[in-house]
């Protein structure tokens, strides 16, 4: 389930060049206006019966077409949080490339956060990694993941992974994407287990490089390849 509170992005680092909704390459690029859309109120909308239209019990992926910090937003944001709160019922993912603006516009009550609520954390190599993730784990948030995606390069999170629940990797789609190195992942996938968290390797990217060669994925096959190669370890976790 998605909930899309506003839409429109700009590029915030080099993992953003080719981005797969606003890129040279997609038909959203030049996009970078901000707006609410027509599904701002989506959490809270309830059909002529009065059912909430989204059910209990959903998982609720937030903003994925924009970024919930983007400074555009500030001023909805607030009404955005509460909506989140009115909804315990549903876990709400947050996904963000703009972590060290997390503090503005957080709700009073806030706390040490809202058990409904997981923020993720996106890093693509080393130099973001070291710069986003002392921020995040800064900050008073009960439930934490990281994106590694588009994974560009290797990245060692491994003295940043307490207090993580969860990682993810990813490569880059488009048709400049860059390569995904299928060594990277698995470090990140020992730095995982090492540290006893969850790991998911989501998707390959469109050139994804395995034992020294480099394969063009078609972007429909991507997600199946990473899955059958098995590497996940997911528990009883629920897939974002």
């Amino acid at each position: 389930m998605n909930w899309e509170p506003w839409t429109g992005c700009c590029k915030v680092s080099d993992g953003c060049t080719y981005c797969y909704f606003y890129g040279p390459f997609s038909k959203r690029y030049g996009q970078n206006t901000i707006f609410k859309t027509e599904e701002f109120n989506k959490p809270i909308a309830k059909s002529a019966n009065g059912v909430a239209k989204i059910s209990s019990g959903k998982i609720v992926a937030t903003c994925f077409a924009s970024d919930f910090f983007i400074a555009e937003a500030d001023e909805w944001r607030t009404e955005a949080w509460a909506m989140i709160k009115s909804r315990p019922d549903l876990e709400f993912l947050i996904l963000t490339k703009r972590i060290d603006r997390f503090n503005v516009s957080l709700p009073a009550d806030w706390g040490d956060g809202y058990d409904n609520v997981n923020i993720g954390c996106t890093v693509e190599n080393q130099e973001i990694a070291d710069y986003r993730l002392p921020i995040f784990l800064s900050y008073p948030i009960k439930k934490r993941f990281v994106a590694c995606a588009p994974l560009l390069g290797a990245i060692d999170l491994s003295k940043y992974l307490g207090g993580i629940e969860h990682v993810s990797v990813g490569g880059e789609t488009g048709r400049e994407a860059r390569e995904c190195d299928y060594d990277w992942v698995l470090d990140i996938r020992k730095q995982c287990e090492i540290a006893g968290i969850t790991f998911w390797f989501k998707n390959t990217g469109s050139f994804f490089k395995r034992d020294g060669v480099v394969q063009k994925v078609n972007p429909f096959k991507q997600n199946s390849l990473a899955k059958e190669l098995g590497i996940n370890i997911l528990g009883d976790k629920k897939l974002f």
